[in-house]
């Protein structure tokens, strides 16, 4: 079975990755009820704590980074254009995870399948083919995509 292989951040190319701030601490209130997406309800009136947004996005900041999302190939996975992708480039892919890839010299997000003993990105976006993972072509799993962030402003 073929294995994706993670390979470091290059210098050139970290203007083009947003890394998370580890020397503060951001953090939001957070209240204490789930919400449906309709009325509030006045018993909900009440607060649950804080909730720090680098923890919430990444269980390992070390190696973890944002990438903003252009295109619409990963549609069918909620992830829009504009929207940040947070990456963890420790994580191992496995079969079904959402990477950043990296494939003849470009920079893509697609699933990673793997199917009999092959090695596909796959869009989730019936408009674009799945792309063969090769080492001949220089595909390189960058890191596990494990959420996103939207601005709705």
């Amino acid at each position: 079975m073929k294995e994706a292989s993670v390979i470091p951040l290059f210098p050139i190319l970290w203007p083009k990755v947003l890394h998370l701030d580890l020397a503060s601490e951001i953090t939001l209130l957070l209240v204490g009820a789930t919400v449906q997406a309709g009325f509030p309800s006045p018993a909900d009136d009440y607060t649950a704590g804080r909730i720090d947004l680098n923890a919430y996005v990444s269980s390992n900041p070390t190696a973890t980074f944002l990438v903003r999302v252009e295109g619409d190939s990963m549609i069918g996975a909620h992830i829009m254009p504009g929207d940040l992708a947070v990456v963890d480039k420790a994580r191992k892919a496995k079969s079904g995870d959402i990477v950043l890839a990296y494939v003849e010299g470009e920079f893509t997000i697609k699933r990673y399948e793997l199917r009999r003993e092959a090695a596909y990105l796959v869009a989730e976006n019936s408009a674009y083919p799945p792309i063969p993972v090769t080492d001949a072509e220089g595909g390189r799993i960058w890191g596990v995509v494990v959420g996103t962030v939207r601005s709705l402003a």
